[in-house]
């Protein structure tokens, strides 16, 4: 009949991840990595994090009526999962609070890219609600050179090789709190370059400098 229209039912993300993942997530993050990064809370933490982050971006993809969970909510779940790491559980606030207070004194690396006019310059920006505009940047690892970090960071962010453009000697340092930070300037980009951003759900753009 013309005039009636069915409505499509859009699944609810309320879903908490099934154990099969976590443990396929436990596995593949935290279990078979290199033993020195199983020495210390922090390092384990970071793991899950790029776990958490795989969750957000792919698992969520395929499962739509997965829910979205903050990192706190989704350590506390790998923590119930993991074998490994279940004797902890009972630790989990005060390892996750220095962990948080750990993560904001590891130096971030990056870069500032400018278009050929020096007008534009390249910032990224998560999905989520709330999240603003940056520079493409991110954590140094363990023994990582800081322009090593900035030429990964940029190219998992925005999917661009900055190896051949960058000058270790043009940049720009400031301590924030106890974070160090650490942007290379990387100018005469054209605009007509395409970036493909590695991290799903990530808005990456060339935008004008005000």
């Amino acid at each position: 009949m013309s005039g009636i229209h069915r409505s499509v039912s859009v699944p609810s993300r309320n879903a908490l991840p099934p154990r099969e993942l976590l443990d396929d997530l436990c596995s593949r993050f935290v279990l078979n990595c290199p033993k020195e990064d199983l020495q210390s809370f922090e390092r384990i933490l970071f793991l899950i994090e790029q776990a958490h982050w795989f969750y957000e971006d792919n698992a969520m993809e395929q499962n739509p009526s997965l829910k979205s969970l903050s990192l706190r909510e989704f350590t506390s779940l790998m923590f119930q999962s993991c074998a490994a790491l279940r004797p902890y559980i009972a630790h989990i606030d005060d390892i996750y609070k220095d962990f948080t207070s750990y993560k904001v004194r590891v130096p971030v690396t990056g870069a500032i890219i400018l278009d050929e006019s020096y007008e534009r310059c390249l910032l990224v920006k998560g999905w989520k609600a709330g999240s603003s505009w940056s520079f493409p940047r991110g954590k140094k690892a363990k023994d990582e050179e800081d322009h090593k970090c900035a030429i990964r960071e940029v190219f998992e962010e925005t999917g661009f090789d900055v190896s051949k453009l960058l000058n270790v000697d043009e940049n720009i340092e400031v301590v924030i709190g106890q974070q160090r930070v650490r942007l290379y300037i990387i100018g005469g980009v054209k605009e007509d370059t395409v970036f493909h951003h590695k991290l799903k759900r990530r808005l990456v753009k060339l935008l004008g400098i005000e």
